[in-house]
């Protein structure tokens, strides 16, 4: 629809547009811009993507945000914070708790910065697996990263 209009197809066009699918949970549209965007030759960015696995997290789809997540990387498009929780919480809604784990290691050797949210995302994510061992051993965890202990944490 975007490419027959006059419309100058650029990085604020397509992140206002995947940000609107995010928010209106049209994870298909937002996963469609992102091949839009690829073959119009437009910068692919950490924003965009975050924002289209976002909305595959919140449509319950982890494989497409997985997938999402795995594309970053060949495209050499750097990931931050809200790319690994995002991802996880992903993982997590679906009990798929052993895959938001290993994307919790990979963060961990990564130069991003774990925050509450991440933690939270593992934690969550343990439980719902059913695997309370892990998520104490996660929450213990938080003291010896002197990591505050948020309530978000504590409610996962």
């Amino acid at each position: 629809e975007m490419t027959r209009s006059k419309v100058e197809l650029d990085t604020i066009v397509f992140s206002a547009a995947i940000s609107a699918c995010e928010k209106g949970c049209r994870w298909a549209k937002a996963l469609q811009l992102v091949d839009v965007m690829a073959r119009c030759i437009v910068e692919s960015s950490t924003s965009k993507f975050n924002a289209t696995i976002s909305a595959c997290e919140k449509a319950g789809e982890w494989d497409k945000a997985l997938q999402l997540f795995g594309r970053m990387a060949q495209s050499m498009v750097e990931f931050s914070t809200i790319t690994f929780n995002a991802a996880m919480s992903a993982c997590g809604k679906v009990g798929k708790w052993k895959r938001a784990l290993q994307l919790f290691s990979v963060m961990a050797g990564s130069k991003c910065e774990f925050d509450t949210v991440s933690l939270g995302a593992a934690i969550s994510a343990c439980e719902k697996g059913g695997r309370w061992e892990k998520a104490l051993q996660l929450s213990s965890g938080m003291v010896h990263c002197k990591m505050e202990r948020e309530t978000i944490c504590f409610n996962a």
